[in-house]
C-alpha cells in the first residue's frame, strides 16, 4: 500500500512541475498552474521579489471575478467565512487581492497555500449570489450540528511532503469509528477532487492507518460526473452526495 501511495505522490508532483509555466512580466513573474478555475481557465499567480522576500498574489482575480458574477461578499457572515478560510492557509487580503509574503526557504509551501486558498475561496462562494441565502458550507455545518455530529472545524494538518492541508472538519475517533477527515466541495469538478486527493494521500502517510476521509459533494445545482466519484473512490475517499447525506449520519455521529 505504501509503495502505491508513494507512486501517486510522485506522479502528482510531476504533474505540477510539467504543467507549470513561467513568464517574465517586467518586475513580476507570472506562474500559470495546472489548476482550473470555474471558467476552465488555468489559475495564475504573480511573484515579485522585494528586500530578499517574495510577494505572491492573485492580483485580485478570484474575489473580483466572484463579485462581477453577482456574488455578495459584504454580509457579516460571508466576510467571516472568507476570513476564516484565508487564515487557514495563512493568506492575507488587501482589497480584492489575495497575497502572501514569504522567504525563499518557504516559497514552495506558500505558493501551494496561495493556490489552495484561491481554489477554496472560489469554491466556497461560487453560485452564492444575492438570491441564495445559504452557502453550501453553512448548510453542511447546520446539518452536522442538527445531527449531533461533533467536529473540529477548519483543521490544518501537516503532510509528509511538508505541505500543510486544511480540512473543513475533523471528527475525533470513537470506540466504533476511527478519526474522520471531511471536506465540503461546492463545485465537484476534477481540480477540486485532485486537490483533496493530494491533501488526503499526503496527510494519510503520517496519520493513523485507520483514519478515514469523506468528501461532501454539492449535487443540488449540477449532477456530479462519474470521473469525480471514481477519482475519490480510487483513493479511499468516501463521496457523500448531499442529496443522500442522511445515509451517512451513523458513520459520522458515532
Amino acid at each position: 500500500m505504501i509503495n502505491e501511495i508513494e507512486k501517486l505522490t510522485r506522479e502528482y508532483f510531476s504533474w505540477l512541475q510539467d504543467k507549470t509555466i513561467l513568464k517574465q512580466l517586467k518586475d513580476w513573474v507570472e506562474i500559470t498552474t495546472p489548476y482550473l478555475d470555474r471558467h476552465n481557465d488555468y489559475i495564475q499567480i504573480y511573484v515579485k521579489k522585494e528586500n530578499n522576500k517574495f510577494i505572491l498574489t492573485d492580483d485580485g482575480y478570484i474575489i473580483s471575478d466572484l463579485i462581477q458574477s453577482g456574488c455578495d461578499l459584504d454580509t457579516p457572515k460571508r466576510k467571516d467565512l472568507l476570513r476564516i478560510t484565508l487564515n487557514g492557509f495563512g493568506v492575507e487580503q488587501e482589497g480584492e487581492e489575495l497575497l502572501i509574503y514569504t522567504t525563499s526557504e518557504k516559497f514552495a509551501l506558500q505558493k501551494h497555500n496561495l493556490i489552495q486558498a484561491m481554489l477554496a475561496v472560489n469554491d466556497l462562494f461560487y453560485l452564492a449570489n444575492t438570491t441564495i441565502t445559504n452557502l453550501f458550507l453553512e448548510e453542511v455545518i447546520e446539518w452536522l450540528d442538527n445531527n449531533d455530529i461533533r467536529y473540529i472545524p477548519n483543521t490544518k494538518l501537516a503532510g509528509e511532503s511538508g505541505y500543510d492541508h486544511t480540512f473543513d472538519f475533523a471528527i475525533p475517533k470513537s470506540k466504533k469509528y476511527p478519526e474522520r477527515l471531511l471536506r465540503a466541495i461546492n463545485t465537484p469538478k476534477r481540480d477540486n477532487a485532485v486537490s483533496f486527493t493530494f491533501a488526503w494521500i499526503d496527510t494519510k502517510k503520517i496519520r493513523s492507518t485507520k483514519t478515514m476521509a469523506f468528501s461532501i459533494l454539492n449535487d443540488q445545482e449540477h449532477k456530479i460526473s462519474s470521473p469525480v466519484i471514481e477519482a475519490l473512490d480510487s483513493y479511499a475517499i468516501t463521496p457523500i452526495n448531499w442529496t443522500y447525506r442522511n445515509n451517512f449520519i451513523e458513520r459520522l455521529a458515532n
